[in-house]
């Protein structure tokens, strides 16, 4: 069995140096290109020993709307004393690691399971896409996008300029890219299955989020839009979720996901239209063009707040 493991790893090794790779947008020193999309070293790992996954915002909402009658009260609830990301974890992040220990601790989840990728579309186990399993896929206006991504990354690994950044994600080389492929992927699935996936759009939830709440508890088929308490139970998950109350939390203030991501690091403004304090008006030309012509067509449009 040794001899066998050591055998797959360096095939493993032996495929990974084999992709295509480039420095990027992430927090890992590459990308790779794996099925079509820019992926770190560790989710290549991942995604091939998974067996054949939004915003923290979102996970925190879909938390409180999944497990409501788990954990009815507000005042004692998991969110004020675990990070999200914790609650909804990546399995990409479990399965790179030691398989048996992983599968143990997502067998021994509480249900229903929640779980979060990045993974595109296509590159989900049929395990995923053909069973029952619900998915929501959540985006914001790629100007925004950008610019968020290039706060967080620049924290973890200060390597690129704004500028020379701005380029790589107008290439599409960014963890998970091209960005347009993999919006169009979950965009197109959710018109040809809207009660398998459900597209969201940050400034669409940012807007009018009772609205879009109720959409997410209805496409859950969760109880809690049911009732004549309905309207309080939903504005207290908001209240829960907000995004000022959680970044005053201490459990969100410091420590480490995955040993590596700052918590702190989730939390940074949660505006829409930030990115106007950042691109010059060729950037903006620039990105523009790109939209239309990566998106023009699909249906698929973003309010940018110019």
């Amino acid at each position: 069995m040794a001899l066998a493991s050591h055998k797959e790893a360096n095939e493993e090794n032996e495929f990974i140096l084999s992709l295509p790779k480039e420095t990027g947008l992430s927090s890992t020193p590459y990308l790779h290109l794996f099925q079509d999309f820019w992926c770190p070293t560790f989710y290549v790992e991942g995604v091939n020993n998974f067996p054949k996954s939004g915003t923290t915002w979102l996970k925190a909402l879909t938390f409180a709307i999944a497990n409501h009658q788990r954990f009815s009260s507000v005042d004692n609830h998991p969110l004020l004393s675990s990070n999200p990301h914790e609650l909804v974890p990546y399995p990409e992040f479990m399965y790179s690691n030691d398989m048996h220990d992983q599968i143990l601790s997502l067998s021994n989840m509480s249900e229903p399971r929640l779980l979060s990728t990045h993974l595109p579309f296509h590159s989900l186990p049929e395990s995923i896409t053909k069973s029952n399993c619900k998915i929501i896929y959540i985006c914001r206006n790629p100007f925004d996008t950008f610019v968020s991504a290039w706060e967080f990354f620049t924290k973890i690994k200060p390597e690129f300029t704004f500028e020379e950044a701005f380029e790589k994600y107008c290439n599409g080389i960014t963890v998970f890219g091209p960005w347009w492929s993999h919006m169009l992927g979950y965009w197109n699935e959710s018109i040809t299955t809207p009660n398998k996936v459900l597209f969201l759009k940050y400034e669409d939830l940012k807007e009018d989020t009772v609205f879009h709440v109720k959409r997410i508890a209805k496409f859950l088929d969760s109880p809690i839009i049911q009732g004549e308490e309905s309207s309080t139970v939903i504005e207290n998950i908001i209240k829960l979720c907000r995004f000022e109350k959680m970044k005053d939390l201490e459990v969100n203030k410091s420590g480490c996901i995955f040993d590596v991501l700052e918590k702190k690091n989730f939390f940074r403004k949660g505006e829409i239209g930030d990115w106007m304090n950042y691109f010059s008006p060729s950037m903006i030309e620039k990105l523009s063009k790109i939209i239309e012509e990566k998106l023009g067509g699909s249906g698929l449009s973003f309010k940018v707040h110019s």
